[in-house]
Order: structure tokens, then sequence, then C-alpha cells
């Protein structure tokens, strides 16, 4: 960085930051934040379907669910390290909430969170069976695609450099999610994964969130954002509703 440049002027001309040393407050707050969010929605996503493995029809099935909570555990474990350094208790952290709480299934919370429970709104629905579990995780990884496609070029570079090797295993849950979508679909069940469909679209559709412009500007200035939630969110429309369309399925 130059001498006669200031960390804010460096951010917002393109520079990465290494580590926690002289890290700017507002985007020390902006990043744990980011963090927070994600780590917890990848342990609540992880307990939700955790308790769904032994509902899978087969032991091929059963192991792909096992396969992405573990997978699930371990992101959320590569980016609370990064937390550490800058000071999170990561040893409390993992059980300082019921990561298997959930409201009824026809609670309306819109985007809402809490300051003690980051977790995307998305993942405070239960899951109902074996294909509704399937359909929420194809419709949610894609949307997870989706952010972390601009998470890997964030401003902290260890934070993007965990993203880039966070991706392709999300990806991969998504591919799982298809693969056993079209199995149920072959046996029959596309009534239930259309009303699964139904469901969980805009309940995902809601984790992209709304945010203004002057915050996203905010986020862009400081290198955390790229690209804005409506335009994030219109990706994922098209995306998703060409997996639903593959299936046979309507787009709610």
């Amino acid at each position: 960085m130059a001498e006669d440049m200031t960390i804010d002027s460096y951010l917002a001309a393109g520079g990465m930051l290494t580590n926690p040393t002289n890290v700017p407050a507002r985007y020390r707050a902006e990043l744990m934040k980011l963090m927070a969010t994600f780590v917890d929605s990848e342990l609540a996503g992880a307990a939700g379907f955790a308790d769904i493995i032994n509902q899978g029809p087969g032991i091929k099935e059963r192991i792909a669910a096992a396969k992405i909570v573990l997978e699930k555990t371990d992101n959320a474990d590569r980016v609370l390290r990064i937390m550490g350094e800058f000071g999170a208790d990561t040893q409390r952290y993992a059980n300082h909430h019921p990561w298997t709480a959930r409201l009824e299934r026809d609670a309306d919370i819109g985007a809402a969170r809490t300051e003690q429970d980051m977790r995307l709104a998305v993942f405070n629905y239960p899951i109902q069976g074996w294909a509704d579990a399937v359909m929420m995780n194809l419709l949610m990884a894609r949307a997870v695609v989706v952010q972390l496609a601009d998470f890997t070029m964030i401003s902290y570079q260890p934070l993007a450099e965990a993203f880039r090797a966070i991706a392709p295993i999300e990806t991969r849950h998504g591919e799982l999610a298809l693969e056993g979508a079209a199995k149920l679909v072959e046996d029959g069940e596309v009534e239930a994964l259309q009303a699964s469909a139904d469901y969980w679209w805009p309940r995902v559709a809601a984790s992209f969130g709304t945010g203004s412009a002057g915050r996203t500007e905010t986020l862009r200035a400081m290198g955390l954002r790229r690209t804005g939630n409506a335009e994030m969110r219109t990706r994922w429309e098209a995306e998703a509703a060409n997996l639903l369309d593959s299936l046979g399925l309507k787009r709610p």
C-alpha cells in the first residue's frame, strides 16, 4: 500500500488486506458479520440435515446426506478459524446456540435474523421428510453457489481463499441434491417435490435480502461486495428455474 494512501482508499481501489492488523473498525464489523452469517448458516444447515439422514431411502442417499453434514460443518470450521484471528471465542462458538431449533412450518419471518444467531432466515424453517430435504438442498445449494461467486473475490485475502476452497464443495452438494431429486422423480414423487419447491422457493429467495443501495455501495468500497442483492437473486432465479425445469417441475 502506498504510504500516502489511506486504508479506505486502498480498499476502494481494489486493494487486499491479509491479516487483522490495522483493519478499520467498520471493515472489521462488516467482515465479522459476513463470516458469522456464513458460519451460523452452515452449522444450522448441517444440524437440520443431520436429523434427516436416516430418512434416506437407501444407503447411497444416507451416505450423501452424511457427507453434506460433515462438509458443511467443516466449511463452518474453516471460516470460524479466521474469525478466531479477530478474537472470536471459537471454542464456545459452536455450542452457544441450539442449531437444531426451528420455527413452525407456516411461520413467516422474511429475512429476519438476530444478533445471537446470524443464520440466514431460511435455516429457521423445519424440513419435513426426505423429498423436502432434497428440494431444500437443491434450491439453497444453488443460492450458496451464487453468493460464493461474490465472496471468493472479497478484499480480505485469507477469507477469499477459504471461500475459493469451499465453493466446489458447495457446488457438489447441489449436484448430489439434483441426483437425489432425479431419483425421486423416477420413483413418482413429482407431486411431493413440487409442493416442496413451492414452499422453499420464496424462503430461499429471501436469503438474498433486500439491502439498500447505499449499504451495497459502502460494502463495494470496502471490497466486501461486488454484486448487488437484486442481481444475485435474479441469477439464482434463472439457474434454479432451469434446475426445476430439468426435473419436469414448475418454478413457483
